[in-house]
């Protein structure tokens, strides 16, 4: 008799850093039932976005590809739906499969989602949705659906499982709007937080040896966190230190409190599961579609290749096959999920993806040695919104080199203006918090260029095309 296939569960918020994930050592919140999932199956512990921007991010989970490749490089790129992903390979073995939720990846003909056989998805507020009575369009129009989104978007694809008759494996993607800005949490689970949230270390970061192309963002908590995130007028006259952290306190209590929900939500799947009887032969996943900044460097939002911004946090369990309890450490990507969802489900990836299964590694199968490193690019420069400037860089273990190239090559979303390109180089172990940019240090002069090399060769080898100012590999400090 034939081995059952999993059934396979991926859920996906939006904006949720590590640091707000029990699982992963946070002193913010306590996630209980996703660290339910970490405690029954896996931990990643080195997981990366490779663009840390919403819709690029879930293009890359979805066609197992780089930006340059599955062409949403920026948050106005749609996609190009008929292209391959590991649904539609899903699909194509005999898999029942749907999404509900965020899709955030155009709304347009030949955008919308395809080689699901249901899919329901957020639309308005620029494809994010609303939290309240959300907007929904499906492939009888568009509705919408009283209640919370959070609970909505759960409450419909725990229903169309429930629907499901017959043996045969099913997928679905259960993609929040959570916790991403701005943030409305239910008035009762925001009170658990306020005024009660710790300051991170760098809070108060100068950014004294960062780049200009640092210091011109506009993503400091102070000065550009404003009243429609915050639901708030702060009180008159607050010092600048007293109205960042007043700014820090507001933020944090509605963020956790979106987490909060969704963590509920999460022991509801976990729940319906179990009284099916398909736990255990279910490949669970929780993931953000990248990290955020949670006043670190005093900074909210993403895009950077800092940390905080650059990790994703991923728990996933499968009972039946995969140890409980475990932690994998080796360097993975938002590319890799597609092949590794499709070797656990015993069906071939298609040509065209650029990951790596590290589904090997967590059987304990013979695997190819893991990554030495990981290729990142953000796309979009923006002179308006965040000022976050156009970057690509190369992640090792211990070192992080980071190219501002400074210019957004007339890209969708993407401004005009142009600064001169510039270079950080961060030693992760000596400089955790990444305070210190080591770039311009003769110390690291060999370091620096060993790294550039490695990164343009990813580049090449990955396809992507270098911007017209990147310099020779062999560097002077």
């Amino acid at each position: 008799m034939p081995e059952r296939r999993p059934n396979i569960v991926m859920i996906l918020t939006d904006d949720h850093g590590a640091q707000a994930v029990g699982a992963y050592g946070s002193t913010m919140i306590a996630t209980p039932r996703i660290d339910e999932i970490a405690s029954l199956g896996w931990r990643l512990e080195s997981c990366f976005a490779t663009n840390a921007l919403c819709s690029p991010s879930r293009a890359s989970i979805l066609t197992g590809t780089y930006s340059h490749v599955n062409g949403v490089t920026t948050l106005v790129a749609p996609i190009d739906a008929s292209q391959p992903t590991f649904v539609s390979q899903l699909k194509a073995a005999g898999y029942r499969t749907a999404i509900v939720g965020k899709w955030h990846m155009g709304e347009g003909e030949g955008s919308t989602p395809q080689g699901f056989d249901y899919w329901d998805i957020l639309v308005g507020h620029d494809g994010q949705g609303e939290y309240w009575d959300p907007l929904f369009l499906s492939e009888d129009g568009e509705r919408t659906v009283p209640g919370y989104a959070t609970d909505v978007i759960t409450d419909l694809a725990l229903g169309w499982v429930d629907s499901l008759d017959g043996d045969a494996p099913w997928c679905v993607l259960i993609y929040h709007k959570a916790p991403h800005r701005p943030w409305e949490p239910k008035p009762d689970v925001a009170a658990r937080f306020r005024d009660a949230v710790p300051v991170p270390s760098t809070f108060w970061d100068d950014y004294a040896t960062r780049s200009s192309s640092t210091r011109r963002a506009l993503m400091r908590l102070a000065e550009n966190l404003n009243e429609e995130d915050l639901k708030e007028t702060p009180p008159d006259g607050l010092p600048y230190a007293d109205l960042a952290l007043w700014k820090y306190q507001r933020f944090m209590e509605d963020y956790l409190a979106c987490v909060a929900s969704v963590d509920e939500s999460v022991g509801r799947v976990i729940d319906r599961l179990r009284e099916r009887g398909e736990f255990e032969d279910t490949f669970l996943m929780y993931a953000s579609d990248q990290g955020f900044f949670l006043g670190e460097h005093g900074w909210f939002d993403k895009r950077f290749m800092f940390e905080e911004s650059l990790r994703m946090p991923v728990v996933l369990s499968y009972p039946r096959h995969l140890a409980a309890g475990q932690v994998l450490d080796a360097l993975v990507t938002n590319v890799d999920f597609a092949q590794t969802i499709l070797d656990a489900a015993g069906v071939p990836a298609h040509p065209r993806m650029q990951g790596r299964s590290f589904w090997p590694e967590l059987v304990g199968a013979p695997a190819p040695a893991p990554t030495e490193g990981v290729y990142y690019r953000y796309w979009e420069h923006d002179d308006a919104f965040h000022r976050a400037p156009a970057h690509y860089g190369y992640r090792t273990r211990r070192y992080k080199l980071i190219y501002y190239y400074n210019d957004g090559m007339g890209l969708p979303g993407t401004g005009p203006f142009t600064y001169p390109p510039e270079w950080e180089l961060y030693d992760l172990e000596r400089d955790p918090d990444e305070l210190r940019n080591v770039a311009h240090d003769p110390e690291y002069r060999e370091i620096r260029a060993e790294l550039a090399r490695a990164m343009w060769a990813e580049q090449a080898r990955l396809g992507d095309v270098p911007h017209p100012s990147q310099p020779d590999p062999l560097l002077s400090p």
